[in-house]
Order: structure tokens, then sequence, then C-alpha cells
């Protein structure tokens, strides 16, 4: 049996983020991240890669706004393979297993699905309360946005329901309370990692309340009247069109704001009053996506922590940390 691990030179606020995935979890540091999942067997697998990121090569992808927009492109093609790893180690059998092809499909249906529920319908539900946009701009906007929000909170209650489901939000919370540990500087053993909370600042469940309510500021300041009284539009089926397709277009711009707000600035000052009473609705959102893990999912955490730590460790020429002892 080895020793428990050690952390050195923990750091309040650490930049090592993470992803619950079928059995596993997945963390990301800044050289590498690494995948742990648990096998049928019991045995827990794990991978590592080198972060390759474009950001190194061209500073401007470093600035504020673009740093976020890139960083959500790069997170979720990060998603996507880590999600193939999961899928590929978790299933029992190699008929449950997904093959590339399956996993691309189901991202992309997925992406589709989003986009369908959380921008079109909410567009043309609201096109029936409202009427068009031209003629209620900003009600348009906030019956729209609000509409968006409920979408969101009940798709979140609704999968929190399904019982695979519930079982990565476990995931979820054993990673949170690992960085939790790690944050802290202690060892991350399971006795350590349990005492804290599954909720985190710089959870991506606060990144996407935070995009939604970024969006309703956004679309509110867009000049749609204008612009297309500009291009001679009038039929409400194009208005609908446009006030979609915008919402599609800014996306990216939206999730750089809020990138700029939840994860640069919140998790810098989250101690601070005004910051916490912002990010409040976020953190209680979290109680959602998050659940109480047990010990065997917390040892997932940790392998995959492990491998980032140490990695992190070598690179600044430091002690490496030792595994944790297998939990019985």
């Amino acid at each position: 049996m080895t020793e428990k691990s050690t952390v050195s030179k923990p750091s309040n606020h650490t930049h090592i983020g993470g992803q619950a995935v079928l059995e596993g979890i997945m963390m990301r540091g800044k050289y590498n991240w690494a995948i742990a999942v648990r096998e049928p067997s019991g045995a827990i697998y794990t991978e590592e890669h080198d972060l390759v990121t474009a950001a190194t090569k061209h500073a401007w992808l470093k600035l504020p706004v673009i740093r976020g927009m890139w960083g959500f492109y790069e997170t979720m093609v990060l998603a996507m393979k880590a999600f193939g790893i999961s899928a590929e180690h978790a299933g029992e059998t190699e008929e449950e297993q997904l093959s590339a092809k399956e996993i691309g499909f189901t991202m992309v249906l997925g992406l589709g699905l989003a986009i369908g529920l959380f921008i079109v319908l909410p567009a043309v539900v609201t096109n029936l309360l409202v009427g068009s946009s031209i003629e209620k701009p900003l009600m348009w906007n906030i019956v729209d946005g609000i509409l968006r929000l409920v979408a969101f909170f009940t798709y979140i209650w609704a999968v929190s329901r399904i019982k695979d489901i519930h079982r990565v939000f476990q995931y979820h919370g054993a990673e949170h309370k690992t960085i939790h540990a790690y944050e802290n500087g202690l060892p991350l053993t399971p006795e350590n990692i349990q005492k804290y909370e599954t909720l985190h600042v710089r959870c991506g469940t606060s990144f996407l309340l935070m995009v939604m309510v970024i969006a309703i500021l956004v679309f509110s300041l867009i000049p749609g009247k204008v612009i297309l009284a500009a291009w001679g539009v009038s039929a409400k089926g194009w208005i609908l069109l446009f006030n979609i397709g915008t919402r599609i277009l800014l996306l990216p711009l939206i999730a750089g704001l809020a990138y700029e707000v939840s994860v640069k600035w919140a998790a810098n000052h989250a101690e601070n009053p005004f910051v916490k009473a912002i990010m409040w609705p976020g953190m209680q959102l979290q109680r959602m996506t998050t659940a109480a893990p047990d010990d065997s999912m917390v040892e997932i955490a940790v392998a995959a922590m492990e491998l980032v730590v140490a990695r992190e460790a070598r690179e600044a020429g430091g002690p490496e940390v030792v595994a944790i002892p297998a939990i019985d």
C-alpha cells in the first residue's frame, strides 16, 4: 500500500478544472488533461494527454472576451474527447460501448436539441405571446429571456431525475470536492475531500446560467428594428428568423463575456459580498447538477487529479504527488 498523497504549494483558487463523464471524471490543468474511468471490473482506467491550445501560439487569443470565446470552443472539443474515452471504457459489453461515429452523432444531436430547446422554442413561444419583436422589442427580449431560463431550469430538473444522469452528477460533486481539498492544501484522501461541499464558484453550471443572463442584456441592445428596416424586412416570419439567427451567431460573444464575469472576475473575488450575491443563483443551481458522491467516486476524481498535479509539479521542478491507496 502506498503513502497518501500530499500537495505542495496549493493556491486558493487553482486553475485546475474538470468535468464529470460516464463513470468517470476528466481534470484539466495548465499542461495536460487526464481522465479516470471506473471500468465494469472495478478497475480504474486512466489516460492523460498534453494540453494543446492555440492560445500559446497566438497572443490575441488571450485577450479579454476573445479568450473566453476560444476557451469555450476548446472546452467543447475536449468534452467530446473525454466523453468518448469514458463511453469506451464504462460499458459492460461491446454492444454498450459507443463508436466514434455514434459519439459524434450524439454530440451533434445534443447541440441541435440545445439550440431547439433554448433558442428556437423560446423565440417561437415569445412571438405567440408578445407578437413581433419590432412592435415591442424590450418586452419581446425580456419574455424570450425568461422563457429561456424556464426551459433551462426545467431541463436540468428533468434530467436530474434520470438514474444514470444522477450518477454523473455524483461524479460532478466528487470533482468539486476534490478541487476544494486541493485548493485548501489538504492531502487528497476521501476523509479530507468528503468534508467539502459539492458547490464551486467556477462550475460550468454557474457559467451557463451567467450565459443566459448576459444573453438577455446583449440581445436587448441589438437594434433589430433599425437593422430590419434598413433591409426592408417586415414579414413576421423573417423577423423571427432574424432573432433566432442573431441568437445563434452571438453565442460565442456571450460565452466570452460570461467567461470574464463568472470565471476570471468572480473566481478571483469569491469572498467579496457583491460577487457572492451575483453568483448566488448559479451556486444554488449547482444543487441540481451535483450530488453527494461515495468514496469510490472520490477515488476516481483523485486518480485524474493526481495526474494533472504530478505533471504541474514536474514542470515546476517540484516533488511529484504520490497516489492514494485504493479504496476497499
